[in-house]
């Protein structure tokens, strides 16, 4: 049974709840906690550390990022290089590229007026990791804008996207401090430093219709093209410079030949017309060819050689000429028809050309001479050349040891008509052995030929005495003769028509009857015509009876003897 002092499981309420509760910490009191006046002690427990709210890793990492991107910015900044234009056509700071390769390197950042006024400056800011490529010797940069030229059409796209600045640079880092200012280039360089070729300088006395872009041809190939002009700094002549695309630079050997191609070539020589043209961009912008006369094994040149860039080919292709020597030739005849640069020709071989002619005056003869210098090429000589140096090594002067021999052996030089429709003339050197001697003055610099009349000046002082002969003929006298029998016929044609006048009527009205009778006597019912037709009749008889009479008798030759046999009638 229950214990009745013990709480009943009904009796449960606030009231037993509370008991309970006082036991429970009388309980822990017994356990050492203690009790004070039947109340239990407050239980103590040490608050642990607080803990940072999840809503700060937000601008903790915002803060992260934003200082990585300020540290990545400052690594991949470069330096600031300016560079020089004439103008800041199509540039915009801030906005303006700066591309290599079409890959962007840097950007523009200020854009002002140099302190004369006359150049822009542009501030542009390169990558760190571009810099070293386009901060030293050789980096070049130019404005991409729309352009036309002979190379073609370049920077169509920027007609989309805006100018840019192009930049090109050594391959690889060179020594020596940053450069951080630049010249800009007006126009884009025609080669960039990756471009695999060489470059050789070209020289020649004018640029003619060369420009920057012209083609360089290889067997009507086109192999390469100028990048560039400049005059020398005596102004007597200009280089060229050209640039040869690898593989083709390997054709470019100490024996190739260089010569202008551009435009027309049209010349009119003894020869005749002569008319050369090359590709159509040659003719319209200039171009340039080449080609090796020398083996075809021989090594290739190193660049920026210099080569010698003739006027056409056949001046390229000629065998080499040595140094010229000057010669004098002074003419008392008209010289009229010849010009600067006429050939000097020996029996049909050209020695050289004239290069002056001058109208000189001689004070102890008064009179006035042409004097024509011309510039003659020992070589062009062969081996007459050689053998006569070797025989007069004493002379100093080409044109005594060559020359000299000759000219007492007659050498003369005349004047020859070239062409005789235009009235061009040469020079021509010619023995005569029959020319008066002249002596020869061997400490006489630059050498002088004596001259003798050409045929040319021959044939008019011909034409000068026929003239002269004719005009001493007394025409005035033998008009006058003429005139005096000229009347005479007159008066006597005037006698023949009044005397023997009526005496030819009379006689051609006789001819007439009697033709009349002729023509009667022939008319075709005249008796004459019937008798003549009888007799013809007859004949006719006569011929068949004699054909008759031949048949039979080389039928029966024997009849001539025996005579002709009886009829014998048929069936007897």
């Amino acid at each position: 049974m229950a214990d009745p002092d013990s709480p009943s499981s009904s009796d449960s309420g606030p009231d037993n709840d509370r008991a309970a509760a006082s036991s429970r910490h009388t309980n822990s009191r017994d356990e050492g906690f203690g009790q004070i006046n039947g109340v239990a002690d407050p239980i103590v427990r040490t608050k642990g550390k607080a803990r940072i709210s999840w809503i700060w890793l937000v601008p903790i990492i915002a803060a992260i990022v934003g200082g990585s991107l300020l540290v990545r910015g400052w690594l991949s900044t470069g330096p600031v290089v300016t560079i020089v234009f004439e103008s800041a056509e199509g540039l915009e700071a801030g906005q303006t590229r700066v591309r290599y390769k079409n890959v962007v390197v840097g950007i523009v950042k200020e854009i002002h007026v140099s302190p004369s006024r006359d150049k822009v400056l542009v501030k542009a800011q390169l990558d760190r990791d571009s810099s070293r490529y386009f901060t030293q010797e050789g980096t070049r940069y130019w404005v991409v804008r729309p352009r036309l030229g002979l190379s073609g059409v370049s920077g169509l796209g920027t007609l989309l996207s805006g100018a840019y600045i192009g930049v090109d640079g050594p391959m690889t880092p060179r020594e020596g401090p940053p450069i951080y200012e630049f010249d800009g280039l007006e126009v884009p360089p025609e080669v960039t430093t990756d471009r695999a070729g060489k470059r050789f300088s070209l020289a020649t006395s004018d640029l003619g219709m060369l420009d920057i872009g012209s083609p360089v041809y290889y067997r009507r190939i086109p192999v390469g093209q100028v990048i560039g002009y400049q005059l020398n700094k005596d102004g007597q002549s200009v280089q060229v410079q050209v640039f040869i695309d690898a593989p083709y630079d390997r054709f470019v050997t100490e024996s190739t030949r260089f010569w202008n191609i551009s435009g027309i070539d049209l010349s009119l020589s003894a020869s005749g017309v002569s008319v050369k043209a090359g590709t159509l961009a040659s003719v319209v912008g200039g171009g340039i060819a080449f080609a090796s006369v020398g083996p075809e094994d021989a090594q290739p040149v190193k660049a920026d050689t210099v080569f010698k860039l003739s006027a056409n080919e056949t001046e390229a292709m000629a065998d080499p000429d040595g140094v010229p020597f000057r010669v004098h030739m002074a003419f008392l005849q008209s010289v009229r028809g010849l010009k600067v640069g006429a050939p000097v020709d020996f029996r049909g071989m050209e020695l050289g050309e004239v290069v002056d002619i001058d109208l000189e005056f001689d004070q102890e003869r008064r009179r006035f001479y042409v004097l024509v210098k011309a510039d003659l090429y020992p070589m062009r000589f062969g081996a007459a050349y050689d053998r006569l140096t070797e025989e007069q090594q004493a002379a100093e002067y080409p044109a005594h040891a060559l020359l000299a021999p000759m000219i007492q052996y007659g050498l003369r030089a005349q004047m020859q008509a070239a062409n005789i429709l235009t009235g061009q003339q040469f020079v021509s050197l010619e023995f005569f052995p029959d020319a008066e001697p002249v002596p020869v003055d061997l400490e006489q610099v630059p050498m002088e030929i004596p001259t003798v009349a050409g045929s040319f000046d021959r044939l008019q002082q011909q034409v000068s005495n026929i003239v002269a002969k004719i005009d001493a003929v007394p025409f005035e006298g033998i008009g006058n003769d003429l005139r005096d029998s000229l009347q005479s016929l007159h008066q006597l044609l005037e006698s023949l028509d009044k005397k023997m006048g009526p005496q030819m009527v009379s006689t051609l009205k006789a001819a007439q009857e009697s033709l009349e009778k002729v023509n009667k006597l022939l008319a075709d019912d005249s008796s004459m015509n019937a008798n003549l037709e009888r007799t013809m009749r007859e004949l006719s008889g006569a011929a068949r009876s004699l054909r008759a009479l031949g048949d039979y008798l080389q039928t029966n030759p024997s009849a001539l003897l025996r005579g002709r046999p009886a009829d014998v009638l048929p069936g007897n």
